[in-house]
């Protein structure tokens, strides 16, 4: 029995968790600095879900950190915003790779990321696909 067998393009990620080690400040960070949509938080035992479209973050203490991707639309205003907001960048937004095959969308579009630590010290990167210069 193939138990993850599904329909053709029915997989998808329902939630991914993420490290914490103090709630309240991962909390603050996620909703009010990175504006996402905090669904449910539950404390005791120290749980909080935020909304990422089609899939939950939960923020736990005593999880394993994991390496989140999250895409913007313009990654040069994001992170003015952000860095405006006090988040620290590991590096500049720059170009990671050129599709020119199309396997991830239009042929010749850009993957641009630059990274940043959450108030945990995670590593977050943001995403954005441009189209090909």
């Amino acid at each position: 029995m193939d138990v993850m067998r599904r329909e053709p393009g029915s997989n998808r990620l329902h939630q991914i968790a993420q490290g914490v080690a103090d709630l309240d400040r991962a909390v603050a960070f996620y909703r009010d600095v990175l504006q996402l949509p905090l669904i449910a938080r539950f404390d005791p035992p120290g749980l909080a879900f935020f909304d990422l479209g089609s899939t939950r973050l939960l923020l736990e203490r005593g999880a394993s950190s994991a390496l989140l991707y999250l895409a913007v639309d313009d990654i040069d205003a994001t992170t003015t915003a952000l860095t405006a907001a006090g988040v620290s960048f590991v590096d500049a937004p720059h170009l990671i790779h050129r599709d020119d095959a199309g396997q991830f969308g239009a042929a010749g579009g850009e993957e641009w990321m630059t990274f940043f630590h959450d108030s945990e010290g995670n590593l977050v990167g943001l995403v954005e696909r441009r189209a090909g210069s």
